[in-house]
């Protein structure tokens, strides 16, 4: 298993825009193709601009097969595109995680 951690950061005043346009035209086809994240959340504390999601796979092979599907999707395309119009997105950061030896993660859940 291994956990896709992404931190996003915003252009500062408009994080909430941007998480209105990403949950109106990008949640649909990213969860239709990627399953469910583990984690979607904004930043409580630190950076006020930022947010984070964590998406879990069975392994490399199983990430690029569902990463592939979801960039040929039209509706994922559509949602970039409009993404990229409205130039909320300042900074994006990913970091591929493997739980520790003795972590027992049982996922999903």
């Amino acid at each position: 298993m291994i956990y896709d951690h992404r931190t996003y950061t915003c252009r500062p005043g408009t994080i909430k825009k941007h998480l209105e346009l990403y949950h109106e035209h990008g949640w649909e086809p990213q969860t239709r193709n990627l399953g469910k994240p583990l984690l979607y959340a904004m930043t409580e504390t630190g950076d006020p601009n930022s947010y984070v999601h964590v998406w879990v796979y069975e392994d490399a092979a199983d990430r690029a097969k569902k990463r592939a599907a979801m960039q040929a999707d039209p509706d994922w395309q559509n949602y970039l595109r409009i993404s990229a119009e409205a130039g909320y997105l300042e900074k994006q950061q990913n970091k591929i995680l493997m739980p520790a030896p003795f972590f027992d993660a049982k996922w999903p859940a």
